[in-house]
């Protein structure tokens, strides 16, 4: 059996070469992304192996079809690049990895935090120059400061913990309350109510049509003063625009974002040579208190072990007619 990888970097090839002893398929990896663009390059596979960036729209889907391909497998958690109904049309099973080690994705929340706090990054320049001054580099005490974390899945529950650990008051906002979460003291609050007390916000949520630009003009203007954002979730459950204006009015106090509404064409790339024409992109990493990283936060051994080792199986599963576990993995 045959699977196709779209978006292939040289770690995908590695964790999924020395994964595969197990199952013995035949790997083929692009580094393309997958697109109306390139689909007809697909030919004798029995599935494709695809990541947050790839394309698998009806066009997409249509020829996947023709060409025989049975499975979609993402070896991500997020969908909604995927459109779900043309491939069940299709008979077309699609499947994720809903969870791969939230731990690394709540760490680097974490990491976020305490580098626009404490401003690390230009510390760290400061001295390499030689300039040992401490002036503009002050924080605060992260102990006491109210965190609302905007679902509570499973990285946004380990975030959460980890907050508490910290010593923070944390609140949350989800459509469905973690019991586990409210027995260790955090209370649910609705989304405006989490805004407006908190003074961090990050989060968590998958990006569908209700969470789109969740994160807007009117939504900034409950937070309060000074608030910090993060967003290692997905880039659409911003307004980057309305983010932007916030941050000129010196509402929004800072901003750390690992994904960007408009990232499929940046992300993932060594540009360093290239003039990037965007320009809202260049204009947030003007502003001294936001901190962009390059959809990174999922980026560890143990999470890239996982995401072989689950998508891997998954597929294998639907290939051999038998059902896959029912933690959400199978989605058609």
């Amino acid at each position: 059996m045959k699977i196709t990888f779209f978006s292939a970097k040289p770690y995908d090839k590695e964790f999924f070469v020395k994964g595969n002893t197990d199952f013995g398929f035949e790997f083929t990896f692009f580094e393309t992304h997958l697109g109306p663009h390139v689909v007809q390059a697909v030919e004798n596979t029995d599935a494709i192996c695809v990541f947050v960036n790839d394309k698998v729209n009806q066009q997409v889907i249509e020829v996947l079809a023709k060409k025989g391909v049975k499975v979609i497998a993402l070896r991500c958690a997020g969908f909604n690049n995927v459109d779900l109904e043309a491939a069940k049309a299709h008979n077309i099973h699609v499947c994720r990895v809903p969870a791969y080690s939230p731990e690394a994705v709540a760490e680097h929340a974490l990491a976020m935090i305490l580098t626009l706090n404490r401003k690390t990054h230009k510390a760290y320049n400061r001295v390499r120059e030689q300039n040992f001054s401490l002036q503009g580099l002050l924080g605060f005490t992260m102990k006491g400061k109210t965190v609302g974390v905007i679902g509570t899945g499973h990285i946004g529950a380990e975030f959460c913990k980890i907050m508490l650990g910290m010593g923070c008051h944390v609140i949350a906002y989800d459509v469905q309350v973690n019991t586990e979460l409210v027995n260790k003291g955090i209370q649910y609050f609705p989304l405006e109510e989490v805004l407006k007390q908190s003074d961090i916000v990050s989060l968590h949520c998958p990006l569908m049509p209700q969470t789109h630009h969740l994160i807007n003009a009117t939504t900034l203007s409950t937070m309060k003063k000074g608030a910090m954002l993060i967003n290692t979730s997905r880039g659409g459950l911003i307004d980057t625009h309305a983010v932007i204006e916030s941050l000129k009015e010196q509402h929004l106090g800072y901003l750390g974002i690992d994904v960007y509404e408009q990232e499929e064409k940046i992300f993932f790339r060594d540009l360093s040579e290239n003039i990037i024409a965007d320009d809202t992109l260049q204009l947030l990493m003007s502003f001294p208190n936001v901190l962009v990283t390059a959809h990174q936060a999922f980026f560890t051994r143990e999470a890239l072990e996982q995401i072989t080792e689950v998508t891997l199986n998954n597929v294998y599963q639907l290939m051999h007619h038998k059902n896959i576990d029912t933690t959400g993995a199978l989605l058609v």
